[in-house]
């Protein structure tokens, strides 16, 4: 018979921790950010591809990568003249697959609650 894990409870974390996780959270708020950690999440590209793919400019994509990176999410390294960028730290997928998937769920109950039964 399999047994439940129970979960400790939350520790109380330290106003130093509570605010590396605020940062954390801020460098996902931006929908321009999203874009490009949805593109890199592809492969690597170089900041001239990602901003193509993006459809923003060059200012504005080097401006968020700045932060992407700040925040640990996202590395560069030089080849040549060109910057390359990939995904440094994997959970951020994680946490993508994990917000995709629960607007998924989200979607798909509002869908049903909002479907029409002829038969009633």
């Amino acid at each position: 018979m399999s047994q439940k894990k129970i979960k400790e409870p939350a520790k109380e974390l330290s106003p130093l921790a509570l605010e590396l996780i605020a940062s954390r959270f801020r460098a996902l708020s931006e929908p321009v950010r999203l874009r490009l950690l949805n593109l890199l999440m592809q492969g690597e590209f170089t900041v001239g591809q990602l901003v193509e793919a993006s459809g923003s400019g060059q200012a504005n994509v080097s401006k968020h990568l700045a932060v992407l990176r700040d925040a640990g999410m996202v590395g560069m390294r030089k080849e040549g003249l060109t910057t390359v960028c990939f995904i440094a730290d994997v959970i951020v997928k994680d946490l993508c697959e994990m917000m995709c998937s629960r607007l998924r769920e989200e979607m798909e109950s509002n869908a049903a609650a909002l479907s029409f039964d002829p038969e009633i």
